[in-house]
C-alpha cells in the first residue's frame, strides 16, 4: 500500500521533507546560538553563572548603602538590576557583566525605567577592571572566586570604600554588618574589613 498523501508526487513529498529539515535545524542553530552567552560562562575556569538578584536581596543591598553616596559598581550585574535600583537612589551607577546579551537588556531595562543617564554597563571581564573609582562595591560571587577577588579588591580599594558581597562572604574580611536570609544574605565590609585582613582568633 502506498503511503503518500492522495494527489501528492513523490517529488513534492520529498521537498516538504527537505523544508522540515531545514526548519528544525535552524531552529536548533538558532536556540544554540541564543542559549551561548548564558552556558559560555560556566565553561570558564570560574564559573560564575546568571542568577537574578531576587526582590529582597536587592532591598538588603540597599539597605546597606544606606546614607551612602557617588559612584557604585556591581561586578556581575547581570540583568543590571541592583544598577536601576541604585540609580533610583541616587547613585551613579555601574555595572560590569561578560554576558552581551545580558548588558544590552541592561541598557534597556534602564532606559524604560527612565534611569539611563544614571547608569553605564559595560561588557567586560571584571578581573581586568582598576576599581579604585569606586566608594560603593557590590559583588555577586561564587566562592571559588571570593579569596582572589578579596586580594584584588585590597589592593585597589580607598579607605572609603564599602563593599557588598552577596550569597557568599570573602573568606578572610570581617563583615561590620549582616543582613538578609538564606540566599538573599549579603555582608557589608568596610577599610578595616579589606585593609586589615584575617578573621580574629
Amino acid at each position: 500500500m502506498s503511503d503518500l498523501v492522495p494527489g501528492a508526487t513523490p517529488g513534492r513529498k520529498r521537498r516538504w521533507g527537505l523544508a522540515l529539515l531545514g526548519i528544525v535545524s535552524g531552529t536548533g542553530l538558532a536556540l544554540s546560538l541564543g542559549a551561548a552567552p548564558f552556558v559560555a560562562p560556566a565553561l570558564r575556569k570560574v564559573c560564575l553563572p546568571f542568577v537574578p538578584a531576587s526582590p529582597a536581596q536587592v532591598e538588603v543591598v540597599l539597605r546597606l548603602l544606606k546614607g551612602r553616596r557617588g559612584e557604585l559598581v556591581d561586578i556581575g550585574s547581570g540583568d543590571g538590576r541592583i544598577v536601576i535600583a541604585a540609580a533610583k537612589q541616587g547613585f551613579r551607577a555601574v555595572g560590569y557583566e561578560l554576558n552581551p546579551w545580558l548588558v544590552w537588556y541592561a541598557r534597556y531595562k534602564a532606559w524604560q525605567e527612565g534611569v539611563h543617564h544614571n547608569t553605564r554597563f559595560y561588557i567586560s571581564d571584571f578581573w581586568k577592571v582598576d576599581f579604585s573609582e569606586y566608594n560603593n562595591v557590590v559583588i555577586f560571587g561564587v566562592p571559588q572566586m571570593m579569596k582572589s577577588f578579596e586580594e584584588k579588591l585590597q589592593s585597589e580599594l580607598k579607605s572609603n570604600a564599602r563593599v557588598v558581597a552577596c550569597r557568599f562572604p570573602f573568606p578572610s574580611w570581617m563583615a561590620v554588618r549582616e543582613s538578609g536570609k538564606g540566599i538573599d544574605t549579603a555582608w557589608l565590609y568596610d577599610a578595616k574589613s579589606f585593609k586589615t585582613t584575617g578573621k580574629k582568633s
